[in-house]
């Protein structure tokens, strides 16, 4: 579990710089769009709390469940904390969420399917889960593998970015059916806010001539039980159980729990 904090906090400063600025900017906005009109209770966020991927989201529930103990800025924004010591073993009851979002989480992870699985189990029928990953097939891509032999990483250097058929595949074993995908960001990995203002132009040309080649993907699918007819509501009743884990609570203004 060290190794994967120790990877998502790397990642998290990195968002920070403004090549991550520019990759949380085009997130956040997609996540905006994609999750304010998916309904139900109970909405999970898992890692990476630098983007607040529920933050348009009108379920009453939203929860961010994360490694370790959240930084005051995490406070301020009163979203209720789960700390957990694996993602791989989320503290949830079964059929419980209706919506999952993970955010660049398994691409540093070393047990990226047992978090998919876990993410299947918490999921309601027809619950939907969002995920996003940087898309091996782009310039962003070559550069980081460039910079495995070089030594001079452009992104975080422990990232094993997934490829976006590959993720399909790990969705479907687990009977997930895949929905939309999106892809973006189309300028090149320049390290400057400058350049990468100047490449702006390049995002209306990448989505329509190689829309596949976007830095970074986003893909959602939904749960599927085979078999299953849903006759009403009834099924979304259940509460999140989170009682072996350790929920920060946000109340206090002070920044204290």
């Amino acid at each position: 579990m060290e190794a994967l904090e120790k990877n998502i906090i790397d990642l998290g400063a990195w968002l920070e710089l403004p090549a991550g600025l520019y990759i949380r900017e085009w997130e956040q906005n997609l996540l905006d769009t994609l999750t304010v009109d998916i309904f139900g209770y109970n909405a999970l966020q898992i890692g990476l709390p630098q983007i607040d991927a529920l933050a348009a989201s009108r379920m009453p529930h939203r929860w961010l469940t994360d490694s370790r103990f959240p930084d005051p800025d995490a406070l301020k924004q009163n979203r209720p904390t789960v700390v957990v010591h694996d993602f791989a073993e989320l503290p949830f009851e079964s059929q419980s969420i209706d919506l999952v979002v993970l955010p660049h989480v398994l691409e540093f992870s070393a047990e990226p399917h047992q978090i998919l699985r876990e993410v299947e189990r918490v999921l309601i029928p027809e619950g939907r889960v969002i995920i996003s990953g940087f898309n091996r097939t782009s310039l962003w891509g070559a550069r980081q593998a460039s910079g495995r032999l070089s030594k001079n990483y452009f992104l975080p250097t422990e990232g094993e970015f997934i490829s976006h058929p590959r993720l399909k595949d790990w969705l479907k074993l687990l009977d997930m059916e895949i929905g939309s995908s999106d892809f973006g960001c189309y300028a090149p990995p320049f390290k400057s806010e400058k350049w990468l203002q100047r490449s702006r132009f390049m995002e209306k040309a990448g989505q329509r001539w190689w829309p596949y080649l976007g830095a970074v993907y986003m893909l959602q699918a939904v749960k599927r039980i085979k078999g299953m007819h849903l006759i009403g509501p009834a099924w979304k009743q259940k509460r999140i159980a989170a009682g072996h884990a350790l929920p920060v609570a946000n109340k206090s203004k002070n920044g204290h729990g």
